[in-house]
């Protein structure tokens, strides 16, 4: 074969290979960060065949084989997107571009913070906006109507962007919130681009999960820090703020009948409370020290303890004791 025949072959084979590789078939193949560097939203994220997408609760999505999307649901490591309905056409899924919730998940006897976007609103361009959400907004737990916030806030001169802040009550009808109780937000715009009426609406499915406790860094040796971790999602109770767990909540047990809560001075802590680590992480965190003497008996190398909590907002409703072993190194 003469040379310019084959390099005719290859310049063909090569643009096949560089079509290839460029078209929007090869978003399937992309890591979830590279396709949300070049501008998709988590939520439309694209996985290969045989991957389904979950996105954490701290927003970041990832392409997993379905049996292991299973486990971190069931863990409680997952949010569940949240889609619009029209309510004037409910056959119809609809992703409003201008006028958007943005919301979280909630736990029982949580805060519920979210955005919604309505240029509409927006009439004095230089300062920021205060509406009233009486006629705008209906909150409901199992069909059953709740009292919300009196007011939403822009978020800033001129952005359009409302921050509304639902409380939720520790009760409805009498009963506890429960697992999977249902709250629903519906914003009644009174004219979408078309000038019609439009319902959006969004659910909020309030979850309880199983705490966990671990430490983390510096071992449990005698007068060295050590970092005592805690994932509860049911303490995360305003997801637009860390929260916090008291420190009396959290018992140490050690030999010799030690029983003494991580309140005590002793244990040197850098806060009364476990820290929640940021905005909705579900992680809380505080260091300590474990103490020569503890409620007047010595502490020894290779005495056992255990660290313990109690998880009082189970699916079961029952109060469940979390436990962590660990040795006096």
């Amino acid at each position: 074969m003469r040379r310019d025949q084959k390099n005719i072959i290859f310049m063909v084979l090569f643009s096949i290979l560089v079509l290839a590789t460029t078209s929007p078939a090869s978003a399937e193949t992309e890591s979830p960060k590279k396709q949300m560097a070049r501008g998709i939203s988590a939520e439309n994220i694209i996985c290969k065949a045989e991957l389904e997408l979950v996105i954490r609760t701290n927003g970041a999505p990832a392409c997993v084989k379905p049996e292991t999307a299973e486990k971190m649901q069931k863990i409680g490591i997952l949010f569940t997107p949240i889609k619009f309905t029209d309510l004037s056409d409910v056959t119809r899924s609809f992703q409003a571009s201008e006028k958007e919730i943005v919301t979280v998940p909630a736990s029982s006897m949580s805060v519920v913070n979210f955005y919604i976007t309505d240029h509409d609103l927006n009439i004095a361009h230089s300062g920021v906006e205060v509406i009233p959400t009486e006629g705008l907004f209906e909150f409901t737990i199992n069909g059953i109507l709740i009292e919300g916030p009196k007011n939403m806030i822009e978020t800033g001169p001129n952005t359009g962007q409302f921050y509304i802040k639902l409380e939720l009550p520790e009760t409805i009808n009498g009963n506890p919130l429960s697992q999977d109780d249902i709250v629903l937000i519906k914003y009644l715009d009174e004219s979408d681009y078309s000038g019609e009426e439009r319902i959006l609406v969004k659910s909020v499915p309030l979850t309880k999960t199983f705490a966990k406790v671990q430490t983390v860094g510096g071992g449990s040796r005698i007068g060295h820090d050590f970092t005592v971790r805690i994932y509860e999602p049911d303490a995360n109770r305003d997801s637009k703020n860390e929260d916090k767990i008291p420190l009396r909540e959290l018992e140490y047990r050690g030999d010799g009948g030690i029983r003494i809560t991580l309140d005590n001075p002793s244990f040197d802590a850098n806060s009364g409370y476990l820290v929640e680590t940021g905005p909705n992480s579900n992680i809380f965190e505080v260091i300590i020290k474990i103490p020569r003497q503890l409620d007047g008996k010595t502490i020894h190398i290779g005495d056992e303890y255990e660290i313990r909590y109690i998880d009082k907002s189970t699916p079961s409703n029952t109060n469940e004791k979390i436990i962590l072993k660990g040795r006096i190194g």
